[in-house]
């Protein structure tokens, strides 16, 4: 028998073949966009400590325990200092002079098909990574999300991707950059599909898995096998007290929500304030420094403080201020414009939440109650769940950082009450109200891009053809009379010479006049024209035909070239709308779930 030999036709017919599989090539995707942002997290997080080490000669997480003694005039210009150079670049580079983070993800995910800008996410990696180094109470896994989703996006646009697979690898960009964050491999795969693709189908979650794995074992190989926090030995003493559990996660949650409500505020204020948007990122970092200089634990991250907490090492009074400072410093860094996320604040705050009730906690039940890093560390993943709407990868989080599991239960438990409270009297998070802050409604997110992507032109060019029946002005009332009765649409529609709308005729718009044999001469169609109706352009999408129509309870809707030469140009009925709807939903499914 002759033997086979693997020749080069051989590899590259099975190259072929893998690159017609779908999901293989979605799998290979994924590996590399996990491997690019993974990259550039790493990146990323260097950046920032090379600017601290630049600007203060040591990483702020040094701050903690007042370790180091630091010129007061030092905490105040560096982060004023970080705080011009973010503005001058926003100002310059950033469209509408702001950085953008994991809520405008969300928004590419569920609205805009997985596109994002590339540039944009570079230059608001760099905003944010001064804006972190200089000592700004901000988070920095926002940005690396968003730095991740941004290069994925860029791969998905240059390799002129689908819908579904430009939004699968959104979610391998985003999956990669939170492991590489956190070394939790399993909660950056859930936090992509909780948070930014919104659906756990295989073929959808097996390329974030990967990319998550990927950024991992970058991380893994860059920084080493160590666990974003030093935890100490932290057990429950007891199952009784999950009832104490219970209650910080109500006090987590009115403390989430006076956060996050506190950024809103302060993003409201801003444009009030009267100087150069340049100049505020300054003046809050400022005014940050001037705080830091009794409580330098709320500047940058703060992840030495949560260390430190998590030990023990405070009082309650000393915790209750640093958690009214953070929630004072995060609001006015992040509603005065500098660049970062919510996801560091939020983890600070928790552990100031949790480690002054677990201390409070120790006096009233000496007996019963655990050390005061069990509560430190159930109110960090309480505070956090709740400001990103994220419970399930959340307490993976926690889960992956401490392995254990007796504490993953509590840290449930208390995540469970407080997104619940918090979504019954605020939201469902801080980036879902950002949104809806901006009238983008995620609820209707998949419908709405449906919407958008359908042109009234396009319905005009396919649907069933109904035959827009024009006159001129001068028409006379018997012609109209005659037109009307053999209309297949019951509408006229009155043209001025210059072909441009200039009004319509229905039967109930005539009423008797139609049929007054004395008005025949004496009655044109511009007399009887119902002027200014209800009209679309052709530039319009579905979504806009939908609305129209709903509002003016017609059938009819006539169409303009655009709204500036108003030239008419047809009409739509609603039965071509609805099934242009319909027939661009069963394409969207079936590319979602590869039917």
């Amino acid at each position: 028998m002759p033997q086979s030999r693997l020749t080069f036709g051989h590899i590259q017919s099975a190259f072929r073949k893998t690159i017609r599989n779908e999901h293989l090539l979605l799998v290979g995707l994924g590996l590399v966009v996990g491997c690019v942002a993974g990259a550039a997290v790493i990146v990323f997080r260097e950046a920032i400590e090379l600017i601290e080490l630049s600007s203060f000669g040591f990483t702020t997480n040094m701050l903690a325990r007042y370790e180091l003694t630091v010129e007061s005039w030092k905490l105040i210009l560096i982060p004023a200092a970080g705080g011009l150079v973010v503005g001058l670049i926003t100002w310059k580079l950033m469209p509408g002079g702001k950085a953008q983070g994991v809520a405008d993800v969300v928004e590419a995910s569920a609205m805009r098909a997985g596109q994002m800008s590339s540039r944009v996410g570079i230059v608001s990696a760099l905003c944010s990574a001064i804006s972190v180094g200089s000592g700004a109470s901000v988070g920095r896994e926002g940005p690396a999300v968003h730095l991740g989703a941004s290069l994925a996006g860029w791969i998905a646009r240059r390799l002129h991707l689908s819908r579904s697979l430009s939004r699968t690898l959104l979610g391998c960009g985003v999956a990669a950059a939170v492991s590489a964050s956190f070394n939790a491999p399993i909660a950056g795969a859930l936090f992509a599909t909780e948070v930014v693709v919104g659906q756990y189908a295989l073929k959808t979650f097996a390329p974030i898995v990967v990319a998550s794995v990927a950024g991992t074992a970058l991380s893994h190989i860059h920084f080493g096998e160590v666990s974003a926090f030093l935890l100490g030995d932290n057990h429950i003493a007891s199952f009784w007290e999950f009832p104490a559990f219970i209650g910080l996660g109500i006090v987590a949650a009115v403390a989430s929500i006076v956060m996050m409500q506190s950024i809103f505020w302060a993003q409201e204020l801003s444009p009030r304030v009267k100087m150069p948007v340049w100049a505020k990122p300054a003046v809050a970092g400022a005014i940050v420094g001037v705080i830091a200089i009794w409580l330098p634990q709320i500047m940058s991250v703060g992840y030495g403080f949560v260390e430190w907490a998590i030990l023990g090492q405070f009082d309650v009074q000393l915790l209750i201020a640093i958690g009214i400072a953070k929630i004072f410093a995060t609001a006015l860094c992040l509603g005065f414009g500098f660049s970062g996320g919510v996801f560091s604040p939020a983890l600070v705050l928790g552990a100031a939440v949790g480690a002054s009730y677990g201390l409070i906690a120790a006096d009233v039940f000496p007996t019963l109650a655990s050390g005061v890093g069990v509560y430190t560390v159930v109110g960090m993943g309480a505070v956090a769940a709740a400001v990103l709407g994220a419970p399930i990868s959340t307490t993976l989080i926690i889960f992956e950082i401490t392995g254990d599991y007796k504490l993953s239960l509590a840290v449930m438990l208390a995540i469970v009450v407080s997104t619940e409270l918090t979504h019954h009297l605020f939201g469902a998070s801080f980036f879902a109200e950002t949104l809806r802050r901006r009238n983008v409604d995620l609820r209707d997110g998949f419908e709405a891009e449906v919407l958008d992507t359908i042109k009234v032109r396009h319905i005009l060019d396919h649907g069933t053809n109904v035959v827009a029946e024009t006159i001129s002005m001068e028409t006379p009332i018997s012609d109209i009379r005659e037109k009307l009765s053999a209309s297949t649409t019951g509408e006229l529609f009155v043209v001025q010479p210059t072909g441009e709308l200039y009004g319509t005729i229905t039967l109930h718009d005539c009423g008797v006049t139609l049929f007054d044999s004395d008005c025949n001469d004496l009655l044109r169609a511009a007399d009887v024209a119902r002027l200014h109706p209800p009209v679309l352009n052709e530039g319009d999408n579905l979504g806009a035909a939908m609305r129209v129509m709903r509002e003016s309870g017609e059938d009819h809707i006539a169409v303009l070239r655009d709204p500036h030469t108003k030239v008419f140009t047809g009409c739509v009925h609603h039965r071509d709308v609805m099934m242009a709807y319909n027939r661009a939903l069963l394409k969207v499914r079936h590319e979602e779930h590869n039917q």
